[in-house]
């Protein structure tokens, strides 16, 4: 996954297939910029912090790395410290060690000030997460999991496609800490879109919305009216009921739900991926990010 937020939100509404091209552009900056601020620790040293990884870092890397850890406040509201003496001290914040691995690899990457201040907000800041309602819902996982994965795709996205087995397999691995919710957001540039999410909604009525859901994004080049008959057939259900909920006002609305939450999000683009709250940043390896997720919720 390579789009920002900032990036589809700046868009109209669309199934990103390059992503992977835009994001390299963007994310590549130029090394001219400000010097950091000297002496960041206020010893004299750059700071080395257990569990992170700077061993190849430049003279220049390691300060702006002192420089963010010092400066950017522990991402527990309950520590009013720095990342850097929440992790040399141990602090009771699990959130603290991911977040300086995250400013590790941000800095590695080459990013400006202003590129990891965002990335360093979007990813730990509590006043970015936001709260989605998972109602009625297609989920799997445990409903009390600390980590609570919510997508919004089309079924005849291509990224969407692409994305799902990756998506799968992290689920598979984390499946009794990690509740993953699908949310449908169909685009009208597809026009199979639509149609799939209602299969899939009349299949979930029918207890088969997982299934329905990996033949749909498997064989996304076909989602004409014959193939979903045949999917629904594959699968053992009740032909009659899914033509009917297929059209009903129950799947009518569902569909409507999510398209509302999905504006009210600001939801632009597809998939769009939160994980606890917080929109996906691609910068950042998601399974990485849901692990700091799953680690930050262990009792200290």
């Amino acid at each position: 996954m390579t789009a920002t937020a900032s990036q589809r939100r700046a868009s109209p509404r669309t199934c990103p297939v390059a992503w992977a091209v835009l994001a390299a552009c963007v994310a590549w900056a130029p090394a001219c910029r400000d010097p950091a601020p000297g002496d960041p620790s206020g010893t004299g040293q750059d700071v080395d912090l257990p569990g992170v990884d700077t061993r190849d870092f430049t003279p220049r890397e390691k300060h702006e790395f002192t420089t963010y850890v010092t400066q950017f406040a522990a991402p527990c509201s309950t520590m009013a410290i720095p990342v850097a003496e929440c992790v040399t001290a141990k602090r009771p914040c699990a959130a603290c060690l991911p977040a300086a691995q995250v400013i590790a690899k941000a800095v590695r990457e080459g990013m400006a000030r202003d590129q990891v201040e965002h990335l360093y907000k979007e990813r730990f800041d509590a006043a970015t997460a936001v709260a989605i309602p998972v109602d009625a819902s297609p989920s799997r996982g445990p409903g009390n999991a600390p980590v609570t994965i919510v997508e919004f795709a089309d079924f005849e996205c291509l990224f969407c496609q692409r994305i799902a087995p990756e998506l799968d397999a992290l689920w598979d691995k984390r499946k009794t800490t990690v509740r993953f919710v699908y949310k449908f957001m169909p685009l009208s540039m597809h026009p199979h879109g639509e149609i799939a999410a209602r299969a899939a909604i009349a299949a979930q009525a029918q207890g088969k919305f997982w299934e329905m859901h990996r033949l749909l994004f498997a064989n996304g080049e076909h989602l004409d009216d014959a193939a979903l008959q045949g999917y629904a057939t594959s699968l053992g259900l009740d032909l009659e009921r899914f033509r009917a909920d297929l059209q009903s006002d129950a799947t009518k609305a569902r569909l409507e739900a999510d398209r509302k939450l999905g504006d009210a999000l600001k939801v632009k683009g597809t998939p769009t991926i939160f994980i606890n709250g917080r929109e996906y940043d691609a910068k950042i390896d998601i399974a990485e990010w849901v692990d700091g997720e799953i680690s930050a919720a262990q009792p200290q």
